[in-house]
């Protein structure tokens, strides 16, 4: 009996395209006949129009059977980008995101994000650790991922961020996660890292502001326990919102059990949001955001 050997199919190379631009008509066919036009088929096409800015938003997932580089693919693209007036960029979606984390003496939000990143459930592979204390850095090593220890005080903020910038710039991380960082950035940082860097914080805020808001919150009796992931800007806590996560409680839940809770939340905020970051699923829409989720 003759045996014949089969070859498995090598996977096409895989694409993300966004964009967004000035509402106008011809948008969607100029990009899907750009993809036809230069060998690519889609694998996936989402697309919104905000009436209330004029803006128009599109994320496209694209294969290429034909090996083409990204270089080439955004040389190509530049033109109808031009023409619409598009910011737009042209990524490989099988390439993982470099990101660096922050952390001070809050871990889970850390533990959690070194999990997902190991067993492949985020898709970004983390440069590193920063911490104004050394209390994760044996956590951190266990994953051989390199801990910066840059102790910050009032009159050191300035070098300690300088410091910060360099490793972002030295590693080619492409953005910052502040997993419960409890550090107030300079507005300068801010604006160096805009667009690229998400904080998570309890949504209690601005009601309970100051130290243990759980604790607050058991004293006034709340009935939802919530978390919100955003980017962060100058305006501290008021950055474009991209994810929100809640759990009802009852009136016999203790403060601790509030805080056990707050944690659970925060972890599964973060990790969708830097997630959806990372899968170039968020588009910036002025102080808003559009998720392509």
């Amino acid at each position: 009996m003759n045996e014949q050997s089969t070859t498995a199919a090598t996977p096409p190379d895989q694409y993300v395209l966004t964009l967004s631009c000035p509402d106008r008509k011809g948008i969607v066919h100029a990009v899907s006949s750009y993809l036809f036009m230069t060998g690519c088929n889609i694998e996936d096409s989402q697309q919104f129009g905000d009436h209330d800015t004029g803006l128009f938003f599109m994320r496209v997932h694209f294969s290429a059977d034909a090996p083409v580089s990204v270089e080439k693919l955004r040389a190509s693209f530049a033109a109808i980008g031009d023409s619409f007036q598009m910011e737009w960029q042209i990524n490989r979606a099988d390439r993982k995101m470099r990101i660096l984390l922050m952390v001070s003496k809050f871990g889970h939000c850390l533990n959690d994000l070194l999990f997902r990143a190991r067993t492949g459930a985020l898709p970004v592979e983390i440069a590193g650790v920063v911490s104004n204390h050394t209390d994760f850095a044996e956590l951190v090593g266990s994953y051989n991922i390199p801990f910066h220890h840059i102790p910050v005080t009032k009159d050191t903020k300035s070098e300690a961020e300088g410091r910060l910038l360099d490793i972002v710039r030295e590693e080619g991380v492409e953005l910052v996660v502040l997993a419960r960082y409890m550090q107030v950035l300079s507005d300068d940082l801010c604006k160096a890292l805009s667009g690229r860097i998400i904080n998570i914080h309890h949504s209690f805020l601005p009601s309970f502001k100051g130290a243990k808001p759980y604790h607050q919150a058991h004293a006034r009796g709340v009935k939802l326990i919530g978390a919100t992931a955003h980017y962060v800007t100058a305006d501290l806590d008021e950055g474009p919102i991209i994810e929100q996560e809640v759990e009802r409680v009852g009136h016999d839940v203790t403060p601790e059990g509030l805080v056990a809770i707050g944690r659970d939340v925060e972890c599964q905020a973060l990790a969708r949001a830097v997630k959806w970051h990372a899968e170039r699923r968020i588009l910036p829409n002025g102080r808003r955001t559009v998720i392509f989720a």
